[in-house]
């Protein structure tokens, strides 16, 4: 370890910012291999001097705090605003994450373009593009238009805090965290201790100025956020794109909020003309649903206050390898493999020697325990490869003994169910004594057991109008 009069060379962890004065080939704190890299750091007192004249503050009396209820700004696209918890809070820190091409600059730019057309004032801080390419990409997306949307090409974190207290503006927009830079810090960009210091001087400047920041974070292979993870501790909320790059729908979700719900999700589709809003994602998930085929199960999963309808598909087929192999893609893996146990232990199912595949169309990802039911259904008729009960939505939880648990917000997945055209909906006994629905509206079937369950589902198919 090098020292000096204010910097030293320490070895830093990239995946969670852990110091040490030598090389370890693994973390002791995340456990991460191969991760510590030889960066000059300067020390702290170097770094906050010039920071601590800029912000200072002096202890008050709790007592004598005036709290001004200050109104959150609408973005004005409905879906954004649902997972922000209304809209933006001034002086709050945002996150933005997903892999690369899925759309993070993209809705930012609309993001911007959006809050000017208000009359709010924005900075877009590009540091990946010059400002002519940004100006030819909001072209592209139509948002190219007269407004208070300032655009410069900065990667020096000093300079930009000068523009954005020379502008004064409203919210201020950082494409992206990982090229910029603090000249107090001698690590290249993309360090540790570059993103970990530009942050925290970001969040501190939103706080004591009250504009808004939202930050660009590129995702790794394993991913997470590039760069440390205290990235995440530092900021106010904390937004995931997810799906396929080469899919047209993305689902955007909050992993932390500080002032809203964490269970909420909006969902977009990309277009030509940018990420357009999905206000009925339930009926583009089951738009491509095969009819007459084993093995497909619709189900309601709760997402915040939203109720999404998913198709749950699975095939069974003979194993040739002599292990059986099981995948799960937008469904819990073990939670799986615990309801394949329960088939083969209470239903009496033969499936040790069967490969075993279930799928959650649409690229969802379902955290919700009401799918229990669906995905152990749709096991069950692969395997036997029998037709479902059709126009049906299967709710509940199943437990080790094969019991289905009664599950949260019934009426809410029961009312989306009707408004897509289900006549049947297949749920738990104790959640169905107290809903009082029609019978000309859709019919309520109640379960307490897995085997009653799939009686209904697939041997009495014929009962209730399947060919």
């Amino acid at each position: 370890m090098k020292t000096g009069k204010s910097t030293k060379t320490v070895f830093n962890c990239q995946k969670c910012g852990y110091q040490s004065p030598k090389w370890l080939g693994r973390c002791p704190e995340c456990n991460s291999w191969n991760s510590f890299v030889e960066e000059d750091y300067s020390t702290p007192a170097a770094i906050t001097k010039e920071r601590t004249a800029l912000y200072r503050d002096e202890p008050v009396l709790l007592q004598d705090v005036e709290v001004e209820e200050a109104s959150r700004i609408k973005t004005e696209i409905e879906e954004l605003d649902r997972v922000l918890g209304g809209g933006i809070v001034p002086g709050s820190v945002v996150l933005i994450g997903g892999d690369p091409g899925v759309g993070k600059s993209t809705v930012s730019l609309q993001v911007s373009n959006e809050l000017t057309r208000q009359g709010h004032t924005v900075l877009y801080v590009s540091g990946e593009e010059s400002v002519s390419q940004t100006k030819l990409r909001a072209k592209r997306l139509g948002t190219a238009k007269e407004g208070n949307l300032y655009i410069v090409n900065q990667t020096d974190l000093s300079l930009i805090v000068e523009h954005i207290r020379k502008l004064k503006p409203q919210v201020v927009v950082i494409d992206s965290i990982q090229v910029m830079f603090d000249p107090a810090i001698s690590s290249s960009p993309g360090s540790v201790s570059q993103v970990r210091e530009c942050s925290g001087m970001l969040t501190q400047l939103a706080k004591t100025t009250g504009i808004a920041i939202f930050i660009i974070g590129h995702v790794t292979r394993e991913g997470t956020i590039a760069g440390p993870r205290v990235l995440e501790h530092i900021v106010d909320t904390v937004l995931y794109f997810e799906g396929d790059r080469f899919s047209i729908y993305r689902i955007l979700r909050a992993v932390k909020n500080r002032f809203g719900s964490t269970n909420e999700i909006g969902v977009f589709e990309m277009g030509s003309s940018g990420l357009e809003q999905v206000m009925n994602p339930s009926q583009i998930f089951l738009s491509e649903r095969p009819k007459d085929v084993s093995g497909s199960i619709v189900t309601s999963a709760l997402e915040g206050s939203r109720p999404l309808l998913v198709e749950i598909q699975a095939l069974v087929s003979k194993s040739g390898f002599g292990y059986a192999r099981r995948r799960a893609q937008g469904f819990d893996y073990n939670r799986m493999s615990l309801l394949v146990a329960v088939l083969e232990k209470r239903i009496g199912l033969h499936l040790e020697a069967e490969d075993i595949f279930v799928n959650v169309a649409g690229g969802i990802k379902v955290e919700d325990p009401a799918a229990d039911l669906a995905v152990a259904a749709s096991v069950a008729s692969a395997f036997r490869e029998q037709l479902t009960l059709a126009d049906t939505v299967v709710l509940g939880e199943v437990g080790l003994s094969g019991e289905v648990r009664s599950i949260s917000q019934a009426s809410l997945r029961i009312n989306e169910a009707e408004k897509l055209g289900f006549k049947n909906c297949i749920l738990p006994k104790v959640n169905c004594r107290n809903l009082n629905y029609k019978k000309d509206k859709i019919e309520l079937i109640p379960v307490s057991a897995l085997k009653e369950a799939l009686d209904i589902i697939l041997n009495e198919a014929q009962t209730y109008g399947t060919k």
